[in-house]
């Protein structure tokens, strides 16, 4: 596995100095990654008088991609402990200690390489969560494991579901008269095999080559498959069409090759996320097949390797790859991702915080993205390399891992998951008195969703504590009751987390004096609480403001008035708004009688009336009839007196526009009573601006007769019988809501 997982090197820089024979060549074998080729130079060099720093690291380093890391923790310690050290030597060698389960003396050399490399996560994480490898292994297994008998002396690792079977990656195969043997560890290439799957144990058998046009001379693996196992992505050397091709460096790199089966063979093509300058593999898809998970080193990543997605259109293209962000990559490698039915991202890390060597994680999806990765423990990860984890939709799958106790250098162990996986999102607190700072017990603590549903009830201890588990990227509550007290509310969104896994939400109750005002706003129309109503009132006495707030799923409002006492005289002005209904300001004026609720909404009217165009203002806000002299137009005091209301509803909704309409019953001339009508609208209007509306808010019109709501018509020939209160019901003003 180590030569495919696509480490960037981390060569410390030394100051230039004269080579021997034996240093350059062994530094072209470390150049070129064959590292099986350079330890034997470089121990020469390191037992003679040439062993330098530099030259101790390179061993470390080859020792350590060969998954030594014995030896990988002398040879780093000899740096780190040296008269030179540098902050990869420190975390070189901590991560050795780590590989070797020496996790305390681990956890002291990431210190030393924290306190020069600040910015790194990578020591970040190991200093700020000390803990970890006790609470990784206090928590109960994700998984059961059980070894497999498919597995061979060599590396056999890096499974995929195909149909009904799994195809994985293994060196095993031997080829007379071509050359296999790969320089990094002197094994043999890997090719892709196909084995028959037991769905029920996990057991693999019968083993054999996927296709022997696809498996060429190089490496071939991991792969992925579509769901219908018609379209395959595998990981390859750089070689496409017989041609072998290499970086700038002389280095030959992977790609990604995508393989359709025709119904005979696999016809495979390149694809243009690769390059000849840095390498890309580890393909997995999505369960709906939408994106590419990959690895790569390409440059502007994170760290060493970083995963990486791309989205695959229904004609098979290829967009912009996305690197994953800061949450998922570390400056450390990231690699062999997979996606379960879930949408949960696994892979393996050696920069996150770990049990050493290569660790398996989930992430959580969140968003557009993934939520902060969970180490999934023993017994999937332990000191040495764990990676490629895939799962089938019933929770069972494969991981590959090099562990002490396989057959050979990479093994293939099948899982099955034994508890459900989810990451715990806590949302916690205390509930506490507002005014004194004390912590209460007894309160009773409701965790509810956006649309108020109680989700969640605990009581608080003496402690005043609670806590409640919560999933990312949602909106809730948390309501605290209790006896004397009003109600706390805090609302808060999971999207706060960020990176955390706990959000502190405290609850503060306000003791209740003995004395406060209560209000509720309704709909006037089915009496119903009315949520999201500004609310604005202002103490008339004092001057001082007492709230400015939405309401509440509740639609009230309650405060404790405990400078007050029974007696005293409140005033207090209220002003209502919401969109789509019509605003309201009243003035409540009442006199302490007795202790306990003061209910302003019993007192007068706060409901509000919902508002459409078209509606006529004066049936809601219940105008008497404008009254004129017989045959005259002019305002009297008693028409004034309502028209002032409309003046006061339009100032109170600046964005209101009214046509005033005036009409007439049938009596006189249909020629006169339009004249009449128009010139008793368009009074009307004047007054309503000379009081302070925009003209262009308000316009009147005369009707006459044209528009009699009764049938009590009487033009020319016909005689109406109508009595003069059916005549008056004609005889109206209206005021239309034209625009809001």
């Amino acid at each position: 596995m180590k030569y495919l997982v696509m480490l960037l090197l981390c060569v410390t820089a030394f100051a230039a100095q004269a080579q021997t024979p034996t240093q350059r060549r062994a530094d072209r074998y470390y150049d070129r990654l064959a590292y099986a080729r350079a330890i034997p130079l470089y121990e020469k060099l390191a037992a003679s008088n040439a062993a330098d720093d530099r030259t101790l690291m390179r061993l470390g380093d080859c020792y350590r991609n060969l998954g030594r890391w014995g030896k990988a923790e002398e040879t780093y310690g000899k740096v780190a402990k040296g008269a030179s050290p540098t902050a990869e030597s420190f975390y070189n060698y901590a991560q050795a200690l780590r590989a070797n389960g020496k996790y305390d003396e681990s956890l002291l050399w990431m210190d030393k390489f924290h306190g020069i490399q600040l910015a790194d996560r990578r020591g970040t994480e190991h200093v700020t969560r000390r803990d970890f490898i006790q609470k990784i292994n206090g928590q109960p297994a994700y998984f059961d494991l059980q070894s497999l008998d498919i597995n061979t002396a060599q590396a056999d690792f890096g499974t995929g579901f195909y149909k009904d079977k799994v195809v994985f990656t293994s060196s095993r195969r031997k080829r007379a008269g071509v050359v296999t043997i790969h320089a990094w560890n002197n094994n043999p290439f890997l090719d892709l095999f196909v084995a028959g799957r037991d769905s029920s144990t996990g057991k693999l058998s019968n083993a054999t080559l996927l296709s022997r046009k696809t498996n060429t001379r190089y490496h071939e693996g991991p792969a992925c498959f579509t769901s219908n196992g018609m379209t395959m992505y595998f990981t390859r050397n750089n070689y496409f069409n017989k041609e072998y091709r290499k970086d700038s460096k002389g280095v030959n790199n992977l790609k990604i090759f995508r393989a359709v089966w025709n119904g005979t063979a696999w016809v495979e093509e390149n694809l243009p996320i690769n390059s000849d300058e840095f390498s890309v593999g580890h393909p997995a898809l999505s369960p709906d097949g939408n994106w590419l998970y990959f690895v790569s080193d390409m440059p502007g990543g994170i760290g060493g390797t970083d995963v990486y997605r791309v989205a695959i259109s229904e004609a098979g293209k290829l967009g912009v790859p996305q690197n994953l962000g800061n949450v998922i990559n570390t400056e450390g490698n990231e690699m062999f991702p997979f996606v379960d039915k879930d949408g949960n991202l696994f892979f393996a890390s050696n920069g996150h915080v770990g049990l050493g060597g290569l660790d398996v994680n989930y992430a959580a999806p969140k968003g557009d993205g993934f939520a902060k990765p969970e180490n999934l423990g023993a017994p999937v990860n332990t000191p040495d390399d764990d990676f490629a984890l895939v799962l089938d939709a019933s929770g069972k799958g494969y991981l590959s891992s090099n562990r002490a106790g396989g057959k050979g250098d990479d093994d293939i162990y099948a899982v099955r998951l034994v508890r459900p996986l989810k990451q715990t999102y806590l949302v916690k607190g205390v509930a506490k008195d507002k005014r004194a700072d004390v912590l209460l017990a007894g309160a009773e603590i409701s965790l509810r969703d956006a649309a108020g549903n109680v989700i969640q009830t605990v009581t608080t201890g003496v402690d005043g504590n609670y806590q409640f588990e919560v999933d990312p990227a949602k909106e809730y509550s948390i309501t605290g009751t209790k006896e004397k007290y009003f109600d706390g509310v805090n609302k808060f969104n999971t999207n706060e987390l960020g990176e955390k896994t706990e959000l502190v939400k405290d609850v503060e109750l306000e003791k209740d004096p003995g004395l406060s005002l209560y209000a509720l706003v309704t709909d006037k129309t089915n009496g119903k609480p009315l949520d999201g109503v500004k609310m604005v009132i202002t103490d008339n006495i004092t001057g001082q403001p007492v709230t400015d707030m939405l309401t509440p799923v509740s639609g009230d409002f309650r405060k404790p008035l405990p400078e007050k006492k029974i007696g005293d005289r409140i005033s207090y002005n209220i002003k209502l708004d919401k969109e789509g209904y019509l605003g309201k300001v009243v003035t409540f004026n009442a006199s302490i009688e007795k202790a306990g609720e003061i209910k302003v909404h019993e007192a007068m009217d706060l409901s509000l009336d919902k508002i459409q165009v078209g509606a006529d203002l004066a049936k809601i806000i219940d105008i008497k009839p404008i009254y004129f002299d017989l045959g005259k137009s002019n305002i009297r005091p008693d028409a004034a007196a309502e028209l002032d209301k409309i003046v006061k509803v339009m100032k109170e909704n600046p964005t209101m526009v009214i046509e005033l309409g005036s009409h007439t019953d049938c009596r006189s001339s249909a020629a006169s009573n339009m004249a009449l009508s128009d010139r008793r609208a368009k009074s009307s209007a004047a007054y309503i601006i000379s009081k302070g509306i925009d003209a262009s808010r308000i316009y009147g019109k005369g009707y006459g007769e044209t528009k009699l709501i009764n049938g009590c018509a009487c033009e020319g020939a016909v005689k109406s019988t109508c009595s003069e209160q059916e005549h008056q019901q004609n005889r109206r003003t209206e005021f239309i809501i034209v625009k809001m």
